[in-house]
């Protein structure tokens, strides 16, 4: 195989678009993220699972679904209270504030809706429950080292997708 190929231990950097399965985009990245291929990344296993053999220059589309992405919605996650129960900075629909539980686990809801002075926030990912579709370019192929395969992403990389 070629040395720009996506197998074991490559660091991968590519651009993507997230549409819904009426084709909104939903999110883009036009700056390459990265990733070290089959080390643990986080990136989600359909996807990484897509690139597999793909090469620099590589576009290709991967539907994921709820199952193989990002679940289905908890209602559990979901929480309604009085809109004076809630402090000011946090009233407002897209409002994101973070909530730490008896074990310290720290987790950040959505301020979703705001109707009859009560406030709803969602602790899913936005993309429960749906079935999405990556719009994938592969920019660059390369060797990763000990320390980028230990982590899982390349030292030069931003974040990968959530």
């Amino acid at each position: 195989m070629s040395e720009n190929t996506i197998v074991q231990n490559k660091a991968v950097y590519f651009t993507y678009r997230v549409t819904d399965e009426e084709g909104n985009l939903m999110e883009q990245s036009d700056l390459p993220i990265g990733y070290v291929h089959g080390a643990n990344s986080g990136l989600l296993p359909k996807l990484e699972e897509a690139l597999a053999g793909h090469k620099e220059g590589d576009e290709l589309e991967i539907d994921v679904s709820p199952e193989e992405g990002f679940g289905q919605p908890d209602p559990d996650l979901i929480y309604r209270d009085k809109l004076d129960n809630v402090p000011p900075e946090y009233r407002f629909v897209g409002a994101t504030p973070q909530f730490q539980n008896d074990q310290g686990d720290v987790k950040t809801f959505t301020v979703t809706s705001i109707e009859n002075n009560e406030i709803t926030m969602d602790g899913n990912h936005p993309y429960a429950g749906k079935t999405i579709r990556f719009v994938v370019k592969v920019h660059e192929v390369r060797d990763a080292d000990n320390d980028e395969i230990a982590s899982g992403r390349p030292k030069d990389a931003p974040p990968i997708i959530h």
